[in-house]
């Protein structure tokens, strides 16, 4: 319920057994919206970032011996550390988020077999950490 489909279908709900298309019409701009507000921000942030968090990140990530819990430790700390130099004129949650997405970015693109484990991880971190801003932000859009 709500979604957002990563296969390139369009999310929705079904009413009398068919998928109301303009839900999921609405649902995929809303999403597209966000979507495009983040990657601005998320392309300025990507030069802020130093090879050596990426690189920790990377050597946490390949550690198997490390929990799902510790692992989602060592990302919140890198995004915390990182969201200190962020200009204060920048919403904390939407500067956490973004570099979540960007750190994620950066550990796969180095190291692609680390892929759904950063996934997952980040996935882990912002539910744990960022629900409440995402809900927040999906319905200041729909509102």
């Amino acid at each position: 319920d709500g979604d957002l489909q990563t296969d390139g279908n369009r999310s929705g709900h079904l009413q009398n057994g068919e998928l109301g298309e303009n839900e999921g019409m609405r649902n995929e701009e809303i999403f597209r919206i966000i979507g495009a507000q983040l990657a601005e921000i998320g392309d300025q942030l990507d030069k802020e970032i130093q090879a050596r968090v990426v690189n920790d990140l990377v050597q946490h990530f390949l550690n198997e011996n490390l929990s799902r819990e510790e692992i989602t430790r060592c990302l919140s700390q890198a995004v915390e550390g990182l969201a200190r130099a962020i200009p204060s004129d920048m919403e904390q949650e939407k500067a956490l988020l973004v570099l979540a997405m960007v750190l994620t970015k950066k550990v796969a693109n180095r190291v692609p077999s680390l892929l759904q484990r950063i996934f997952s991880t980040t996935v882990n971190y912002i539910n744990q950490h960022l629900h409440t801003y995402v809900v927040r932000m999906v319905s200041a859009l729909v509102g």
